[in-house]
């Protein structure tokens, strides 16, 4: 059995049935989190998912982070295309008593990617060219949607971890941000789909970033009340695998 199926405790609810179909390892990533009024998200997320709350707040997500080791159940990574760059925007949603990820966007330097999850996965993923490095400690990012299906969309910035590792606590902010282990999404029919992921609980850090351009929210029709963000949170890798989508009834 692989090395993080043999360690589930910390799930709220058991794997899956069935095998699961792909494996990626999250990098350098960035939780930067807004507050933001659940009538601001009502519109724009389906009525056949619940808006998650903490403090009364939903909460508004921008994740930039590095794809690395994508490949399908049974194959190798393919040099080339297991590899880039990746920003979503994301909310927290709730369905059948199971907290999920909405995503208003997933940005992706990789054409073949966000072909295969639009076609096989149902989500808003659009191309974009993205540079994303280290230097000093500081991860700078910088990503430009090229994408026609999509609004104009750009987020500039630099990050860094400070503070020591930790795993959030039961019942904490960071835990009701970070340990989810389910998305949402909606196909043409506008069906509900839930996509089952596992992964060891996050390696979480204190963060601080500079936001030197952020239009990521905007486009897909939020607006924060300011542009520093509430949350900031790094983590430095992260090892997940993913189920098969599943159309909710």
């Amino acid at each position: 059995m692989m090395e993080i199926l043999k360690h589930t405790a910390h799930r709220p609810w058991p794997l899956p049935r069935g095998p699961w179909i792909m494996k990626q390892e999250w990098h350098d990533l960035l939780f930067a989190h807004w507050a933001v009024p659940v009538e601001a998200l009502r519109p724009v997320i389906p009525r056949g998912l619940e808006i998650d709350t903490f403090g009364g707040q939903a909460w508004l997500g921008v994740v930039p982070f590095r794809m690395a080791g994508v490949r399908m159940r049974g194959t190798p990574a393919i040099p080339g295309l297991s590899r880039f760059p990746e920003l979503n925007v994301r909310t927290y949603v709730m369905r059948d008593g199971k907290p999920g990820v909405w995503f208003f966007s997933l940005d992706a330097a990789n054409t073949v990617a966000v072909w295969g999850a639009r076609a096989f996965f149902h989500l808003p993923y659009f191309f974009a060219e993205i540079s994303c490095a280290e230097e000093a400690g500081w991860i700078g990012y910088h990503s430009e949607r090229k994408d026609r299906r999509g609004s104009a969309a750009s987020l500039r910035a630099r990050y860094r971890a400070v503070g020591e590792v930790f795993h959030a606590r039961p019942g904490s902010i960071e835990h009701f941000l970070a340990e989810r282990y389910c998305l949402y999404t909606a196909d043409e029919k506008a069906r509900i789909i839930r996509c089952e992921i596992h992964h060891p609980p996050w390696p979480l850090q204190l963060a601080e970033a500079a936001m030197e351009g952020n239009t990521m929210a905007a486009a897909a029709g939020i607006t924060v009340a300011e542009q520093k963000p509430d949350l900031l949170h790094f983590s430095r890798r992260q090892e997940v695998v993913v189920w098969a989508p599943q159309v909710l009834k």
